[in-house]
């Protein structure tokens, strides 16, 4: 992973011309580039943590397991969030972990933590480092130190039970990592969010994060049938059954924890048949209105794809004006999309996976009904387009900001009675506040995940960099839009976890006695406040 942006070092994502001939003519390009500087120039405090604490820490996880040089604490000093990346790239990270331990095994793990609470070192739980709302940022809070539990180190199957459909894993395993050991079985987890090819499952699991194609596998929470949780007064195991009536559920309790009451070790995983059959459709629609009446139509008649996408005009017009004449424009037929008046309309993508015959079935119903409800189908060219790319978004971003062009995510989901006013709400707030920064800029949205009472907005902006003040900038659009989704009706987060970011909005989320609660039981199972502070529960009222 590039400590400084996404993914693989060797891939090239550089904009073709015409794609940066649209952005320069929409939202502006800086008048020159502005690559990351080089990782020697990056500026860290020296590490914090005692000479005691070290050699304790070491002397439980080995030489091998125990990193302070330079290069490992900025690896681990930000997550890739916008902030995150904007500081990274300019060598003047937040903070940085004062070490980084890598335990092998649950003895380890559970003796870090009690060595960190011993000695008032801050512990921030590390999977894949994917998390985009600041949930990995090294905050120490009152302590002394703080360090990154890096989990690489326990990336083990334990256990796959066939007849059973389970697999029992360690927390630290990658997603990609499980797909390829199932796939021999001829299974899947299914679980395939946008940091697929980087994320690990205790990640996701403490994140209650939503895979691309939830609507057909679920997502992560109703994938963990059990686990373990060491915190520092002492581990939960929770068995693996199908269901239990015993008490409140206490795995949803863990699931979504975010390292703040302890560190997932282990999971009993839900896992499925690989799908024979995919068929990944393109579907236009004359507006998004149209679009979302649609889609409402196949959730509440049980007919929903595994994946389902609806691009609004904005991100529709970008997807074609990106991808050039040549590529997604020319397999639409744009001449033929005008002559049946879908000019301006908005792209869905439907996907379709598992055996033929039900598959074939399930994706002629769901396109007859969208036919029904005024959908264009235009044939297989787009989805396909977007299953090959469906992973590569991360990259684009990376060269946007080099090119001095702001780009951030947020999401949200809402009731289906709501979801058109509270995507003009949001949008409207975002644009606003990117035009009061001197900065206006395109403000996207699609549908991303559908449920039989609601839907899931998904927004992405692009607006030209204020150099020097970037995150300022960011700020005021980040508050502006939290405010029109709190408002409006919408959940703070629907796939992106609270993390540090939304963290002052969980008391509009869940109410002050609900903040209540989950300080008590972080009270009851961190009792030093060592785990992940500053994420999850708010520090202070919001300004």
């Amino acid at each position: 992973m590039r400590w400084w942006g996404w993914g693989d070092p060797s891939h090239r994502s550089a904009l073709p011309p015409h794609a940066l001939k649209f952005l320069r003519e929409t939202v502006g390009v800086a008048s020159r580039p502005r690559p990351p500087v080089a990782l020697g120039q990056v500026q860290i405090d020296p590490s914090a943590l005692s000479e005691q604490a070290a050699a304790a820490l070491r002397g439980i996880v080995g030489g091998e397991g125990m990193r302070d040089d330079h290069g490992e604490r900025v690896v681990h000093a930000a997550g890739k969030g916008y902030p995150d990346l904007v500081r990274q790239r300019a060598g003047r990270p937040e903070g940085a972990p004062d070490a980084v331990v890598c335990p092998a095994g649950h003895e380890q793990l559970r003796a870090v933590l009690e060595q960190c609470a011993r000695s008032s070192v801050a512990v921030v739980p590390w999977g894949g480092g994917t998390s985009v709302v600041g949930g990995v940022a090294p905050l120490r809070g009152e302590h002394a130190a703080v360090v990154a539990l890096d989990m690489g180190r326990m990336g083990e199957v334990l256990e796959l039970d066939r007849e059973s459909r389970t697999v029992t894993v360690q927390a630290g395993m990658r997603a990609v990592a499980l797909e390829r050991y199932l796939a021999p079985h001829g299974l899947t987890l299914g679980h395939f969010p946008q940091s697929f090819e980087y994320v690990s499952l205790g990640g996701c699991a403490a994140t209650r994060s939503a895979g691309q194609a939830s609507g057909g596998y679920g997502r992560i929470e109703q994938m963990v049938l059990g686990m373990r949780l060491h915190a520092p007064a002492g581990d939960i195991d929770l068995a693996s059954v199908p269901a239990s009536a015993a008490g409140p559920g206490l795995r949803q309790l863990l699931v979504g924890s975010e390292g703040t009451l302890g560190v997932i070790g282990e999971l009993a995983l839900r896992v499925r048949p690989a799908p024979r059959a995919r068929s990944y459709e393109g579907v236009f629609f004359e507006d998004f209105a149209t679009g979302v009446q649609a889609l409402r139509g196949l959730a509440q008649q049980h007919a929903s794809p595994d994946v389902a996408r609806l691009s609004d005009q904005a991100e529709t017009r970008m997807s074609l004006a990106l991808a050039g004449t040549g590529g997604l424009k020319g397999r639409l037929g744009k001449a033929y999309l005008g002559l049946r008046g879908y000019r301006g309309g908005c792209l869905a993508i439907l996907g379709f996976e598992g055996e033929p015959e039900l598959l074939a079935a399930r994706r002629k119903r769901a396109l007859e009904l969208v036919r029904r409800d005024g959908g264009l189908a235009v044939g297989r060219s787009p989805g396909e387009a977007w299953l090959a790319s469906r992973f590569s978004a991360p990259y684009l971003r990376d060269e946007l900001l080099t090119q001095g062009v702001m780009v951030e995510t947020l999401e949200t989901a809402t009731k289906w009675s709501n979801v058109g006013a509270l995507h003009r709400a949001v949008g409207g707030a975002i644009a606003d506040a990117l035009s009061a920064a001197g900065t206006p800029g395109l403000v996207m949205c699609h549908v991303s995940h559908l449920y039989e009472t609601g839907a899931s907005l998904y927004f992405t902006f692009l607006a030209g960099q204020r150099e020097g003040e970037e995150l300022e900038q960011w700020h005021s659009v980040k508050q502006a839009a939290s405010r029109a989704i709190v408002s409006g009706g919408g959940t703070i987060t629907h796939h992106h976890a609270v993390g540090r970011d939304h963290a002052p909005w969980m008391k509009d989320e869940i109410g002050g006695e609900g903040v209540a609660v989950l300080r008590a039981l972080k009270s009851e199972l961190d009792p030093a406040g060592i785990m992940n502070p500053g994420k999850l529960l708010p520090i202070s009222d919001r300004g």
